[in-house]
Protein backbone atom coordinates (compact mmCIF):
# COMPACT_ATOMS: atom_id res chain seq x y z
CA UNK A 1 0.00 0.00 0.00
CA UNK A 2 1.17 3.47 -0.72
CA UNK A 3 2.14 6.00 1.99
CA UNK A 4 -1.36 7.45 3.13
CA UNK A 5 -1.90 10.96 1.67
CA UNK A 6 -1.40 14.44 3.87
CA UNK A 7 -4.17 16.51 4.10
CA UNK A 8 -4.21 19.40 6.73
CA UNK A 9 -7.43 21.23 7.11
CA UNK A 10 -7.12 24.63 8.62
CA UNK A 11 -9.53 27.73 10.14
CA UNK A 12 -9.01 30.61 12.63
CA UNK A 13 -8.90 28.81 15.92
CA UNK A 14 -9.16 25.06 14.52
CA UNK A 15 -12.15 24.47 16.81
CA UNK A 16 -15.16 23.71 14.53
CA UNK A 17 -15.28 23.55 11.11
CA UNK A 18 -11.46 21.53 11.09
CA UNK A 19 -11.88 19.09 13.63
CA UNK A 20 -15.01 18.24 11.66
CA UNK A 21 -13.36 18.07 8.30
CA UNK A 22 -10.22 16.08 10.28
CA UNK A 23 -12.74 13.67 11.47
CA UNK A 24 -15.07 13.13 8.39
CA UNK A 25 -11.57 12.49 6.32
CA UNK A 26 -10.32 10.14 9.15
CA UNK A 27 -13.51 8.29 9.13
CA UNK A 28 -14.73 8.32 5.13
CA UNK A 29 -10.69 8.75 3.91
CA UNK A 30 -9.50 5.45 6.54
CA UNK A 31 -5.50 4.42 6.01
CA UNK A 32 -5.53 6.22 2.55
CA UNK A 33 -5.36 9.29 4.29
CA UNK A 34 -3.16 10.96 7.11
CA UNK A 35 -5.79 13.36 8.46
CA UNK A 36 -5.17 16.62 10.42
CA UNK A 37 -6.15 20.04 11.51
CA UNK A 38 -4.63 22.93 12.86
CA UNK A 39 -5.60 26.83 13.67
CA UNK A 40 -4.06 30.46 12.70
CA UNK A 41 -5.55 31.14 16.43
CA UNK A 42 -6.12 28.01 17.85
CA UNK A 43 -8.90 28.04 20.36
CA UNK A 44 -7.31 25.46 22.95
CA UNK A 45 -10.32 23.40 22.75
CA UNK A 46 -12.49 21.43 20.37
CA UNK A 47 -16.45 23.23 20.17
CA UNK A 48 -19.00 20.94 21.86
CA UNK A 49 -21.03 21.84 18.74
CA UNK A 50 -18.85 19.96 16.69
CA UNK A 51 -18.48 16.87 18.81
CA UNK A 52 -22.21 16.71 19.48
CA UNK A 53 -22.58 16.85 15.38
CA UNK A 54 -19.79 14.53 14.49
CA UNK A 55 -21.82 11.83 17.52
CA UNK A 56 -25.10 12.36 15.53
CA UNK A 57 -23.30 11.53 11.97
CA UNK A 58 -21.97 8.80 13.81
CA UNK A 59 -18.29 10.16 13.15
CA UNK A 60 -15.32 9.28 15.84
CA UNK A 61 -13.89 12.23 17.31
CA UNK A 62 -11.44 10.40 19.54
CA UNK A 63 -8.11 12.19 19.40
CA UNK A 64 -8.92 15.69 18.36
CA UNK A 65 -7.87 18.53 20.02
CA UNK A 66 -7.44 22.59 19.46
CA UNK A 67 -3.62 22.52 17.66
CA UNK A 68 -1.49 25.55 15.98
CA UNK A 69 -0.79 25.25 12.19
CA UNK A 70 3.13 26.09 13.98
CA UNK A 71 2.81 22.97 14.82
CA UNK A 72 3.07 21.29 11.55
CA UNK A 73 5.20 24.06 9.77
CA UNK A 74 8.33 21.64 9.04
CA UNK A 75 5.88 18.34 8.17
CA UNK A 76 5.23 17.42 4.03
CA UNK A 77 1.39 17.70 3.18
CA UNK A 78 -0.04 16.60 -0.07
CA UNK A 79 -2.80 18.92 0.58
CA UNK A 80 -4.00 21.63 2.84
CA UNK A 81 -7.82 23.36 2.51
CA UNK A 82 -8.27 26.34 4.16
CA UNK A 83 -12.77 26.19 5.64
CA UNK A 84 -12.81 29.84 6.50
CA UNK A 85 -12.19 32.92 5.06
CA UNK A 86 -10.15 34.72 8.00
CA UNK A 87 -7.51 31.74 7.45
CA UNK A 88 -7.33 31.66 3.84
CA UNK A 89 -5.92 35.46 3.90
CA UNK A 90 -3.31 34.81 6.59
CA UNK A 91 0.56 34.64 5.35
CA UNK A 92 1.23 30.71 5.75
CA UNK A 93 3.71 28.82 7.06
CA UNK A 94 6.01 28.30 3.85
CA UNK A 95 5.21 24.54 3.51
CA UNK A 96 7.18 22.41 2.83
CA UNK A 97 7.06 19.58 -0.66
CA UNK A 98 4.87 22.29 -2.54
CA UNK A 99 1.27 21.13 -1.54
CA UNK A 100 -1.65 21.32 -3.77
CA UNK A 101 -3.65 23.85 -1.50
CA UNK A 102 -7.45 24.97 -2.10
CA UNK A 103 -10.15 27.18 0.22
CA UNK A 104 -13.75 25.30 0.74
CA UNK A 105 -15.25 28.36 2.73
CA UNK A 106 -17.45 27.70 5.20
CA UNK A 107 -19.91 30.01 8.10
CA UNK A 108 -18.74 29.15 11.68
CA UNK A 109 -21.84 27.32 13.18
CA UNK A 110 -20.41 28.17 16.92
CA UNK A 111 -21.37 31.65 16.08
CA UNK A 112 -24.76 30.80 14.52
CA UNK A 113 -27.71 33.23 16.01
CA UNK A 114 -30.08 31.28 17.81
CA UNK A 115 -30.22 28.46 20.44
CA UNK A 116 -28.32 25.81 21.00
CA UNK A 117 -30.15 23.50 18.52
CA UNK A 118 -30.18 26.11 16.12
CA UNK A 119 -26.39 26.13 16.20
CA UNK A 120 -26.03 22.63 16.05
CA UNK A 121 -28.48 22.20 12.65
CA UNK A 122 -26.31 25.12 10.86
CA UNK A 123 -22.93 22.65 12.18
CA UNK A 124 -25.27 19.77 10.92
CA UNK A 125 -25.67 21.38 7.36
CA UNK A 126 -22.07 21.92 7.09
CA UNK A 127 -20.44 18.95 8.29
CA UNK A 128 -23.08 17.45 5.83
CA UNK A 129 -21.55 19.76 2.81
CA UNK A 130 -18.09 18.60 4.02
CA UNK A 131 -19.01 15.28 4.03
CA UNK A 132 -20.26 15.40 0.25
CA UNK A 133 -16.65 17.43 -0.35
CA UNK A 134 -14.90 14.46 1.40
CA UNK A 135 -16.53 11.64 -0.48
CA UNK A 136 -15.25 13.67 -3.56
CA UNK A 137 -12.17 14.16 -2.71
CA UNK A 138 -11.65 10.58 -1.36
CA UNK A 139 -12.77 9.61 -4.85
CA UNK A 140 -10.29 11.43 -6.88
CA UNK A 141 -7.36 9.24 -8.51
CA UNK A 142 -4.64 11.56 -6.63
CA UNK A 143 -1.63 9.50 -7.62
CA UNK A 144 -2.77 10.38 -11.04
CA UNK A 145 -3.32 13.93 -10.96
CA UNK A 146 -0.51 16.61 -11.26
CA UNK A 147 -0.42 19.27 -8.41
CA UNK A 148 -1.89 21.96 -10.73
CA UNK A 149 -4.83 19.12 -12.09
CA UNK A 150 -5.04 18.23 -8.28
CA UNK A 151 -5.94 22.08 -6.90
CA UNK A 152 -8.16 22.41 -9.77
CA UNK A 153 -9.94 19.62 -8.56
CA UNK A 154 -9.70 20.84 -5.19
CA UNK A 155 -11.62 24.65 -6.07
CA UNK A 156 -14.20 22.21 -8.00
CA UNK A 157 -15.62 20.37 -5.30
CA UNK A 158 -15.85 23.70 -3.40
CA UNK A 159 -17.89 24.70 -6.21
CA UNK A 160 -20.15 21.49 -5.97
Amino acid sequence: MPAPYNVLFICTGNACRSQMAEALLRHIGGERFNARSAGVEPAGYVHPVALETMRRMNVPTDGLYSKSWDQFADDPHDIIITVCDYAAIQPCPSWPGRPATAHWGLPDPSFHPGSEEDRLNAALGIAQRLRRWIEQLTALPLDELTADQLRKELERIAQT
